[in-house]
């Protein structure tokens, strides 16, 4: 049976800094003006710590896991009938991560931790660093979200010739300086994975003055771009066509050629 076409929504938005209620408001108030109603979209994508920004003051912003943006996240998927996912700076134990939470419906999650932590910022010398990928299954598609310079990485976004994800999501905060480079990666990694890719990143001036221009950007298996933000504060909204996908599998077996590799253990 050919799955269902999936519809996605794309959050692109500025953040006040350190402020998460005021985050999490804006982002409700985006949302509710986007989507008014049950049932218009699967899937609502949020950007890489969308409560405060990308922020390495873990000690004092950290949520303790879990937290009040992880309640909210789970109040915005039943209130749409739709998976939301964004990441969070959380406390877990005694450590902090960059964590990236999957929340469904009915309230169940799961999560990912950021496995490439960003060393020109020493997100590395703050955060520990995730050590598995996570892979879902969403009303018949197999989805891997992943975190910001994940993307750099095409090992770790690698698809499995033999049991291939069908989307690749990054949720970011990419500077404006390197957006050439963010349009390029996420190009290459729909082709050489042939799944619909999609980038969400922020808007604005973050705490320690680094710009952000958006360019959150949904893309084809050929890398060719479904939907594009361009440098405006929306919800972008595009469906998934289940039947090309599949299709372009069919008729260009690519990932049938690709090398059996395994990844080393990373914890």
């Amino acid at each position: 049976m050919m799955k269902k076409d999936l519809t996605v929504s794309l959050v692109q938005t500025t953040l006040h800094w350190h402020q998460p209620a005021e985050n999490r408001a804006l982002i409700t108030d985006l949302l509710a003006s986007a989507l008014p109603e049950k049932g218009l979209t699967d899937l609502i994508v949020l950007p890489e710590m969308f409560t405060t920004g990308f922020s390495m003051e873990a000690e004092s912003q950290a949520e303790t896991f879990p937290g009040p943006t992880l309640d909210w996240m789970r109040e915005q998927a039943a209130r749409y009938d739709a998976v939301v996912t964004g990441s969070v700076l959380t406390r877990d134990g005694s450590c902090f991560y960059n964590r990236l939470f999957w929340v469904r419906p009915d309230g169940s999650y799961s999560a990912y931790d950021k496995r490439h932590l960003f060393r020109l910022a020493g997100e590395h010398l703050v955060y520990s660093a995730g050590t598995s990928r996570l892979l879902e299954e969403w009303r018949g598609w197999r989805i891997r979200p992943l975190i910001c310079y994940d993307l750099r990485f095409p090992v770790w976004s690698r698809n499995d010739r033999h049991d291939p994800y069908d989307l690749l999501l990054y949720v970011a905060n990419w500077p404006q300086a390197r957006a050439e480079i963010w349009k390029t990666l996420l190009r290459a990694r729909a082709i050489e994975n042939m799944a619909y890719t999609l980038g969400v990143n922020r808007l604005g001036l973050d705490g320690v003055g680094q710009e952000y221009s958006g360019q959150s950007a949904l893309l084809d298996i050929h890398g060719e771009y479904l939907a594009q933000a361009g440098n405006l504060q929306t919800v972008l909204t595009h469906t998934l066509q289940a039947g090309p996908l599949e299709g372009y599998r069919e008729q260009l077996p690519f990932l049938l050629d690709a090398d059996d590799f395994m990844l080393k253990d990373c914890g």
